[in-house]
């Protein structure tokens, strides 16, 4: 695959793979299927570009009932544009999303069935056209390209999950660009957190580590070695390291 095309493929890729704690199957339909848990794609967007409002966003472009085969029948559709920050340019999709409104259920034997409506509709179909929308830039991709069907897929991905921990986790981008504000604003170089957590390299370090630099920069918390060292401790050492290196942390 050319290059060029593995960048297009960059943020696809890296928020395909839908945690399998978070999938549940369809129901109400006429159809079968795997839906991922809207909740958990919000909080996987702001994981990946930064809090909602910020780094991403959407807007319901257009609400509307409409009218369906039968007198009683209404479905309730909404548009919505999803936007976000990737780096450094900003991009936006749109999808629509609907839901039954009212109608008559199915009848039971020779009775007609019951006249029903759902309040919560409109929401919901805002709802689905936000999960729509998001899986047209990734999101959830493994379940809306059919490979969910694929019962060696799920468990090879139950699999990972589990093996997943907060330290074995790699940072975002948006979590390094974050730590990458607070040391230009601090004066801190990569060489003094690169050597406290014992990495070599920027990409070696977890998003624990990186969330915990950050908030280390921010003044919410002290640096602790891996021997149990207090924060202070080490901070008088780096101190005067700096100093006979004469700046070499930078």
């Amino acid at each position: 695959m050319p290059s060029d095309a593995l960048n297009n493929l960059e943020l696809w890729q890296s928020v395909e793979m839908t945690d399998p704690k978070h999938v549940k199957p369809i129901t109400g339909k006429s159809y079968n299927g795997s839906s991922p848990s809207p909740y958990w794609l919000v909080k996987k967007a702001t994981e990946t570009f930064g809090p909602c409002g910020i780094g991403w966003g959407f807007t319901v472009i257009d609400e509307r009932i409409e009218v369906g085969t039968e007198p009683s029948d209404r479905v309730s559709f909404a548009r919505v544009r999803v936007w976000y920050e990737w780096k450094g340019k900003r991009g936006e999709v749109e999808h629509v999303g609907g839901t039954t409104f009212s109608g008559r259920r199915k009848p039971k034997g020779d009775q007609l069935g019951a006249l029903f409506s759902d309040e919560d509709a409109p929401k919901k179909s805002v709802t689905d056209a936000l999960t729509k929308a998001l899986s047209m830039i990734g999101f959830a991709g493994d379940i809306f390209s059919g490979r969910w069907d694929d019962s060696k897929y799920q468990a090879e991905l139950r699999e990972e999950y589990a093996e997943r921990t907060p330290e074995s986790l790699p940072a975002t981008e948006v979590q390094i660009a974050a730590l990458i504000a607070e040391m230009r604003r601090t004066g801190r170089g990569w060489k003094r957190i690169l050597g406290h957590y014992g990495v070599k390299t920027q990409g070696e370090l977890s998003s624990e580590q990186v969330l915990h630099a950050t908030a280390v920069l921010k003044g919410e918390h002290t640096y602790r070695s891996a021997n149990g060292e207090d924060g202070d401790r080490l901070e008088k050492a780096e101190a005067e390291a700096a100093k006979a290196s004469a700046g070499a942390i930078q």
